[in-house]
């Protein structure tokens, strides 16, 4: 039965069971502006459009296509995550970093500001020290040891025949004698270092004899009577021997005494100190012939 269909028939089965292959096949007619309106050239179809292209190569293709995508985006994912987690590290160890250097600037600042601290309060300590210590000082200053000198006693007086240093023949005279000075230190928290220059002992303008008052420490609010030894051996005496030689039988003897006594007071030790100079200058007659105390009053010194 099938060998008896004929070429017709298969013809138009044929043509019937493709009928969506010839409905996909498109033509397209390009007319050309040089020639002739009728003239058309007819264009093949890609071969896209061409049903010679298979299903399953479309299919793979498509697969492929997709998978590419598919791994391109988990890539490309993938990428951003470890991009962000890079960016992530990079910004923890960044503001570690900053951390750290706020840190150091912080304890680099409290740093400077402890020394700044710690200068100005040295600085203030030793500006109020210094300021006490001007305190201190202007107030003992007003504290200066009083002296008065007391008596002078006469132990022994001789003019003979002598020599100066030079063999020159001339008067000379010895005499030695205790002279007392009293000295009162008013200061209520100090006590004083006294001593005095070379006491000079004068006939006329002729110094005679000498002596000097060792030095020594005074308590605060206290009062001392010092003797100091005025002594003079075969003292060349030139022109002014024939007077004295007078008056060694008995007689007196106009004299003259010049010294300075010297106080100083450690207040704070030895950063505050007070200086007191006393010059003394007193008049008085020697009696040869007598060994009592020749007494001082306020008309017989002067003190400066």
């Amino acid at each position: 039965m099938f060998s008896a269909k004929s070429d017709s028939e298969t013809s138009l089965a044929a043509s019937s069971s493709s009928p969506s292959r010839s409905s996909k096949r498109t033509f397209y007619y390009v007319q050309s502006p040089s020639r002739d309106d009728s003239s058309t050239s007819i264009i093949q179809p890609s071969p896209m459009d061409s049903p010679t292209h298979d299903s399953s190569s479309l299919g793979r293709h498509s697969r492929n296509s997709s998978a590419s995508r598919f791994s391109g985006f988990r890539s490309s994912s993938s990428g951003r995550k470890n991009g962000r987690k890079w960016r992530k590290s990079n910004e923890q160890e960044c503001k570690v970093i900053l951390e750290e250097g706020s840190s150091y600037d912080e304890m680099v600042d409290a740093t400077c500001i402890r020394r700044c601290q710690a200068l100005l309060a040295v600085f203030t300590l030793v500006v109020l020290f210094i300021f006490f210590c001007f305190i201190v000082w202007g107030a003992s200053r007003p504290y200066k040891a009083q002296i008065s000198v007391q008596t002078f006693e006469l132990h022994n007086f001789y003019v003979g025949e002598g020599s100066d240093f030079s063999g020159v023949s001339t008067k000379v005279v010895t005499l030695n004698g205790t002279l007392r000075i009293r000295i009162y230190n008013p200061a209520p928290v100090f006590g004083v270092h006294v001593s005095s220059t070379p006491i000079n002992l004068f006939f006329y303008q002729l110094p005679v004899a000498t002596g000097q008052l060792k030095e020594y420490y005074q308590l605060k609010k206290s009062q001392e009577t010092e003797s100091v030894v005025i002594e003079g051996r075969r003292v060349p005496l030139y022109g002014a021997g024939a007077s004295l030689e007078a008056t060694e039988r008995g007689g007196k003897i106009p004299v003259k005494l010049r010294f300075e006594v010297q106080s100083r007071g450690d207040v704070v030790g030895k950063l505050v100190r007070i200086w007191h100079t006393k010059r003394i200058s007193c008049t008085f007659v020697i009696d040869v012939a007598s060994n009592k105390p020749i007494p001082f009053n306020k008309s017989s010194c002067r003190y400066s």
